[in-house]
């Protein structure tokens, strides 16, 4: 990561009014990149509500495998939301100011949904881990209560440590440029516009994100080796075909989600100079794709939501011919 400490002597704190994000309105094509992400998001938010209440209405499906399910579901939506309303004002009302309070706030909300993200996914590998390796204790190991603690477990960590890290923003003084070079108030872009001493901000900012980046994927590199290994332990081949095709999915996601953001971060963090709409094109579809590809795997590819969509789909077409004879 560069480290952008523009240490300026200053006695007192230069706060700034706001910022303007620069970003898309300077990337080619960004009517078509705007539609795009707007679709993305209408897709990402009627998916992922329709699951969310499927999970809380069917008490067949309070079980830990959909308590991470409707987990991610949630975090997917905020996730979205977090950054696709700012980006589509920005472009139709031309208005790229971003009050500092405000900013601060879709920083904070970014941060926090992205590492809940990872953490997320990786609480579902550990759930196909427990399902294929110790099938017969899984009822014992894998409870709702667990699975619980464990959900919340990840979002006061990551709630309280992005808190930790967005608080130092306001003791910085912003004395020069208020031009983001972001597609949203990014704490990297923001960061660089300081021209008090951030080397602090960096140090801490750079210990979470390895650490957001790297526990997760540790986790989801342990819990597939598990998986492999007892996979290539079964006798049957359509076992093992079957065991397989469950983690595909979320094998293709885990792909989706991580590898711009570990190629971003690599580069920046060996100081090379990275063009403003790749990283932008990167980490936006990073961000917005995987929130809407989710519900729909998790929709379509597991047997027991496919039935509760089936049964409401028959009880919809059931109810309506009757309507319609009176």
């Amino acid at each position: 990561m560069q480290n952008a400490s523009n240490s300026a002597p200053n006695n007192s704190i230069v706060q700034a009014a706001g910022f303007y994000i620069i970003a898309l309105s300077s990337m080619p094509y960004n009517n078509i990149y705007v539609m795009f992400i707007t679709v993305l998001y209408v897709t990402t938010v009627i998916c992922n509500v329709f699951l969310i209440t499927i999970i809380y209405y069917d008490h067949r499906l309070h079980v830990p495998k959909f308590m991470a399910v409707g987990n991610l579901a949630l975090v997917d939506l905020i996730l979205s939301t977090s950054l696709v309303p700012g980006m589509i004002k920005i472009y139709l009302l031309l208005d790229n100011f971003v009050p500092f309070k405000l900013c601060l706030v879709q920083m904070y909300t970014y941060y926090t949904f992205l590492s809940l993200e990872s953490f997320s996914i990786c609480i579902l590998s550990y759930d196909r881990f427990i399902a294929i390796c110790l099938p017969l204790r899984q009822e014992s190991i894998n409870t709702n209560t667990r699975m619980a603690y464990i959900i919340g477990a990840i979002w006061f960590f990551c709630l309280t440590s992005v808190l930790c890290s967005i608080c130092s923003i306001p003791t910085l003084s912003f004395c020069g440029s208020l031009k983001v070079n972001s597609y949203f108030c990014d704490y990297t872009p923001v960061l660089r516009l300081a021209c008090s001493d951030t080397m602090h901000q960096w140090n801490f900012a750079t210990a979470l994100t390895i650490l957001f980046m790297f526990a997760p994927l540790i986790g989801v590199f342990l819990t597939y080796l598990g998986i492999l290994i007892a996979v290539f332990k079964m006798k049957n081949n359509q076992s093992r075909y079957k065991a397989l095709a469950t983690c595909t999915e979320h094998l293709i996601l885990v792909a989706i989600f991580f590898i711009p953001i570990f190629i971003i971060f690599n580069l920046g963090f060996s100081g090379i100079i990275i063009n403003p709409n790749v990283r932008t094109v990167c980490l936006s579809l990073s961000s917005l794709i995987t929130p809407c590809v989710n519900p729909i795997v998790y929709s379509l590819k597991t047997k027991e939501i496919r039935g509760r969509i089936y049964s409401l789909l028959t009880r919809r077409l059931s109810v309506y011919p009757l309507k319609n004879s009176h």
